[in-house]
């Protein structure tokens, strides 16, 4: 049972003999820890930087896209009553042909003879 009492205390003892060495050590480390976290902390903010520019131009892109798109659906729904329009359009003046064609007595009238 002493045994590993034992080699505690030896562990602890050429720790604290080498307490200027390990003293260094963790100096270094804390300051390597310290950067690291900078490091990450800077990694992290200009990530999300980019996502946030990432999220601005898929924004401008869907809307351009968005235009694009009710652009062509407005221009079927343009064409459709343009046809519809032109259909009546024609219609209207073959009628007015017609009607222009006619005389405006009748063949038999006093006027006509």
């Amino acid at each position: 049972m002493n045994k590993p009492f034992g080699d505690f205390r030896k562990f602890v003892a050429a720790v604290v003999e080498k307490a200027k060495v390990r003293k260094g050590m963790i100096s270094l480390l804390t300051a390597l820890f310290v950067l690291q976290l900078y490091f990450v902390r800077e990694l992290v903010a200009a990530e999300l930087l980019f996502g946030l520019a990432f999220a601005v131009l898929f924004t401008i892109g869907a809307i351009i896209y968005l235009a694009g798109a009710l652009g062509e659906q407005g221009l079927a729904f343009a064409e459709v009553g343009i046809r519809l329009i032109s259909s009546a359009a024609r219609r209207g003046y073959s009628g007015l042909e017609d009607f222009s064609r006619k005389s405006f007595r009748y063949p038999r009238s006093e006027s006509a003879q």
